[in-house]
């Protein structure tokens, strides 16, 4: 008999908690480059946007920086270092089955990226798998939150039925988050220390 543990996803579409949204101001629109400026509560700011080809350089330095720990919970198993054509593959995406939000840094020369998220579109299935990492110094800032957010919103767009992933059972921050989030978490008896989480997509509730 298979054992699985969920949480009750809400019956609607639920928001991002007050108080991850409540964590970044935006600047205001004058003159901005490409992306979208977010400030954390703590004074650093990075920039959000789509990922580029030219970002290869940026996303292994930022490999680099992780450690074995951060890198088995993302990747879900352990690297010792991004190859060059598998980073190259991760900065081209096809834009009718993925998407690939990253926050760069843009006080530093080079600009260094600190968070990627990303989905898989699975169109036979109507759906998208998620991951998201960030850099460890840059967490517990609403970031992971954030490109959440915008993964969940680019899913509604795309008007795809669920957005889900693994996460190891270690991973408490994501478990709660996600949970937050309305998302339902199952275990998997054929992996064990690995948990399924999903959030079945509705139109969000019109404002009152």
């Amino acid at each position: 008999m298979s054992l699985a543990i969920t949480y009750s996803a809400p019956l609607r579409f639920a928001p991002l908690p007050p108080r991850s949204s409540e964590r970044f101001a935006r600047r205001p629109a004058n003159d901005e480059p490409r992306g979208e400026h977010v400030a954390t509560r703590d004074g650093r700011e990075l920039v959000l946007r789509p990922i580029e080809p030219g970002d290869v350089a940026a996303l292994q330095r930022c490999f680099s920086r992780l450690s074995p720990e951060d890198i088995r919970r993302r990747f879900l198993h352990a690297m010792s270092e991004l190859p060059a054509l598998m980073a190259q593959r991760l900065c081209q995406v096809d834009p009718a089955l993925e998407t690939a939000f990253v926050l760069m840094d843009e006080s530093t020369t080079p600009a260094e990226m600190r968070g990627v998220g990303r989905i898989y579109v699975d169109q036979s299935a109507n759906n998208a798998e998620f991951s998201v990492l960030v850099e460890h110094d840059w967490t517990r800032l609403g970031l992971g939150a954030l490109l959440m957010q915008r993964l969940v919103d680019d899913c509604r767009r795309r008007n795809l039925a669920e957005i889900w992933g693994y996460v190891l059972l270690e991973n408490r921050p994501m478990l709660e988050l996600c949970k937050e989030l309305g998302f339902v978490r199952r275990l998997l008896p054929s992996e064990p220390g690995t948990a399924q989480i999903s959030l079945a997509l509705g139109k969000p509730a019109k404002p009152r």
